[in-house]
């Protein structure tokens, strides 16, 4: 399978596995599957720590790498196929970082590995 985290999902792995369901662990170990973290998470944790709604340790940039490693997994950049895919997505959500990363996934045929219940609207293969 190809796996991309939703930014929450990310932070679990790294910080609070228990948080993840079962299921996304036992995928996210897998090693068979494919495991992708977006750019676009890496910007919505810069803005969240940057406006105080996040609080990281002051490594956390070292500390996301860390766990990207740990999960074997790869970057997957923000491209213009992916942009023109976010404009024609309906409007289930309204956050940009979720729905950029619906658009990825739909572009790149991967599964979003996510508990939010906004981004099972949209046709795109969510895991949790």
């Amino acid at each position: 399978m190809k796996l991309l985290l939703d930014t929450h999902a990310l932070l679990w792995a790294m910080d609070a596995p228990e948080r993840l369901s079962r299921h996304a662990r036992e995928v996210l170990t897998d090693s068979e599957n494919q495991v992708s973290v977006s750019s676009v998470s890496l910007w919505e944790i810069a803005i969240k720590v940057s406006v105080g709604r996040l609080a990281l340790a002051p490594d956390w940039a070292e500390l996301i790498e860390s766990a990207r490693l740990a999960l074997r997994a790869r970057w997957l950049s923000l491209n213009s196929r992916h942009c023109h895919e976010v404009a024609a997505l309906p409007w289930h959500h309204r956050d940009p970082f979720d729905r950029m990363l619906v658009a990825q996934a739909a572009t790149e045929g991967m599964i979003l590995v996510s508990c939010d219940e906004n981004v099972r609207k949209y046709e795109v293969d969510v895991l949790w």
